[in-house]
């Protein structure tokens, strides 16, 4: 289900994506917080619609303003275990990896997905993009519905 929001003008483009952070110190006192600030920080989303025809809007977070889009929460592509991976299935993450320069790494450390919960498998991909886990997973690299 998709939510009407507003975002900076330069992520205002269907199929874009972002993570949406919460409320910034810039946003006190301003008249469009309601609209603005009805998202759930720490969730990814997907720029669905743009609305055709609405005034660009100033703010003071966004230098060039901000205009009204649709967003949904977006799909996140993660390696999780192994184990019980397959599509319908919930999985977490098997948590923090030190190895920074793994190509997995995005992917074993997402942004927008949390550590401590479970989110439903929208997609099997297969084996992640590393040769060999330094920290021996045994991993899938999937799409995780973060809605779902």
């Amino acid at each position: 289900m998709s939510t009407v929001t507003l975002i900076g003008t330069r992520l205002a483009n269907p199929d874009t994506e972002f993570v949406y952070r919460g409320e910034a110190d810039a946003c006190a006192g301003c008249p469009y917080r309601s609209q603005c600030l009805n998202l759930t920080p720490g969730t990814r989303y997907r720029v669905t619609d743009v609305r055709e025809n609405a005034q660009t809007l100033e703010c003071a977070l966004h230098a060039d303003g901000v205009r009204a889009v649709e967003v949904e929460p977006a799909t996140v592509t993660a390696n999780v275990p192994s184990k019980g991976a397959f599509a319908g299935s919930k999985a977490g993450l098997q948590g923090p990896c030190p190895y920074v320069d793994c190509p997995s790494h995005e992917l074993c450390e997402p942004d927008g997905v949390s550590f401590d919960e479970e989110y439903r498998i929208a997609e099997i991909h297969g084996d992640p993009p590393h040769d060999v886990c330094h920290l021996d997973r045994s991993l899938q690299q999937v799409d995780l519905d973060l809605d779902g």
